[in-house]
């Protein structure tokens, strides 16, 4: 209940902004008062069980004691002889100590039972965690990928997520070597799904992925994943310096190779108008900074870990026009002499991409470069054509 009520709690906070948009106050209050209400009710529930428990222990205690001390004092006073002895007052005042010592423990788990209920229920919580079943793992026989070139191939390739919708349907297609590929279509369509099995986020139902020749299932995840590099529509900025988020990428970098790195996409200039530079201290998530300039380093990062395969899933979609155009020049360094797969609805972005993917309904409907798929005026010369008519 109370890993419940911080959740909620968290998450308004988080999301003030869209509360107050929305007008939503008078429901959250609710939502939180019957949080709140439920926490309340399981720890007076807790309390009262403490509360009964301690003085229910002390009045058992208190009564073995008078208890032993009258039946002691009536066999002293009788002569009364246990175990072949006389029971003395040495004997009685020995025996009580010890009855006194058999109780303190069982006190101070009353006195701290509470805490043991709270500590059961956070345990509840890490053993959901730890049960949750893992859906990727590593093949028992699994081998490490060797250095890559960035040969990319997929073969028959099926998924459907556990509601048994298929997503992708009979994938096929060769990408080599420095290749820039764009995937575009609606949404819904299968594009994130599409690179999402190459990063082994997933694991096709049939079919293979062959990097290099090499069956990514059949090669670990850790060797996979060092070659390449992802960055999503949500740049995700840990609590730190700006110098040791860019530096994520390598950690083994100098401050000269990250200050590079943030030059050549851009974000040097805004990086050094804040005011300790790289030294800059961003809160959790990076809230301070704005969605471009998260993503900017996001950028700077993926070329620091320089992989050889690059995925792009709407890493550009928070970039305004201006920084869009300064952008397209790190771009280009960024993807050159790189295998890039690149997820975008602002086909700009795409123009100079090798080859370009329409997919829809879990197939590739049109494949080619920007020019000739505008020639052959299929889906992506109508998305195009729809996409640039609203400017």
């Amino acid at each position: 209940k109370q890993s419940n009520l911080n959740a909620y709690i968290s998450e308004s906070i988080n999301g003030i902004r869209v509360t107050q948009s929305f007008v939503r106050e008078e429901e959250n209050i609710r939502i939180f008062d019957n949080l709140s209400g439920a926490y309340r009710s399981s720890w007076l529930s807790a309390v009262r069980i403490v509360f009964l428990m301690g003085p229910f222990v002390q009045i058992i205690s208190t009564a073995t004691q008078v208890a032993v001390y009258a039946l002691g004092i009536r066999w002293i006073i009788s002569g009364f002889t246990l175990a072949g002895s006389v029971v003395t007052v040495g004997t009685l005042i020995a025996f009580t100590a010890y009855i006194s010592r058999f109780w303190q423990p069982i006190q101070t788990l009353a006195d701290f039972i509470n805490s043991l209920l709270t500590a059961v229920s956070y345990v509840e919580r890490i053993f959901e965690t730890i049960d949750t079943p893992v859906t990727v793992c590593d093949a028992p026989d699994a081998k490490e990928l060797p250095p890559i070139t960035g040969k990319v191939e997929y073969k028959h390739i099926n998924f459907s997520y556990d509601d048994g919708v298929k997503i992708l349907d009979d994938i096929n297609f060769t990408i080599q070597p420095g290749e820039s590929v764009a995937i575009v279509g609606p949404t819904g369509a299968g594009k994130s799904t599409l690179v999402n099995l190459l990063s082994r986020f997933y694991n096709p139902d049939s079919g293979q992925i062959l990097v290099d020749g090499n069956d990514i299932q059949q090669m670990t995840i850790h060797s996979l994943r060092t070659q390449m590099g992802v960055m999503m529509q949500d740049s995700f900025i840990f609590k730190g310096t700006i110098m040791d988020n860019i530096r994520y990428g390598n950690m083994n970098a100098s401050d000269e190779q990250v200050i590079e790195a943030a030059k050549t996409v851009c974000a040097h200039d805004f990086i050094m108008q804040m005011e300790k530079g790289y030294q800059t201290e961003v809160n959790e998530r990076g809230s301070r900074l704005s969605a471009g300039q998260r993503q900017l380093i996001s950028f700077a990062r993926a070329l620091l870990a320089d992989p050889r395969i690059l995925i792009l899933d709407e890493a550009t979609s928070s970039i305004d026009t201006e920084t869009e155009i300064l952008l397209q020049r790190g771009l280009y360094k960024l993807l050159k002499g790189r295998t890039s797969f690149i997820i975008a609805h602002r086909l700009s972005t795409i123009k100079n991409c090798e080859i370009i993917f329409y997919v829809n309904h879990g197939k590739i409907i049109e494949a080619g470069s920007h020019y000739e798929l505008m020639a052959q005026k299929g889906e992506y010369y109508k998305l195009y054509s729809s996409q640039f008519a609203l400017l």
